[in-house]
């Protein structure tokens, strides 16, 4: 495991708690929520950009590469389709659907780390 991992390990974690608390007190998605699942985004991000510096000086995946950038690609489009949910419905469930990104980017940060690895 490596520090992208676990940068969005506690990204993840702390957005996913966050959504799921302001949903279990039946708030609407506000700043709070949605900018915690944007930081998982911006997580990912990162992880893209160090992984595109890390195949050009020449590392190598253990696994297949298409299946590495097709689960950094699918992680990345999930934050965004989660923000975009929770503006079309302001409901308090848009939160838990919130809080299913930091999760979701989590197992999906682990699968990658073993593709890498």
């Amino acid at each position: 495991m490596d520090w992208y991992f676990y940068s969005i390990l506690i990204v993840g974690l702390v957005s996913t708690i966050t959504c799921v608390v302001a949903g279990l007190l039946k708030k609407a998605p506000n700043d709070v929520t949605i900018f915690s699942v944007l930081a998982v985004e911006a997580a990912l991000l990162v992880y893209l950009v160090g992984s595109i510096v890390r195949v050009a000086l020449g590392e190598q995946m253990a696994g297949e590469p298409w299946e590495f950038w097709g689960y950094l690609i699918t992680a990345l489009m999930i934050p965004l389709g989660a923000v975009y949910w929770s503006i079309l419905e302001r409901t308090r469930w848009s939160n838990f659907v919130l809080a299913a990104v930091g999760v979701t980017a989590l197992v999906m940060a682990a699968r990658m780390n073993q593709i890498w690895y």
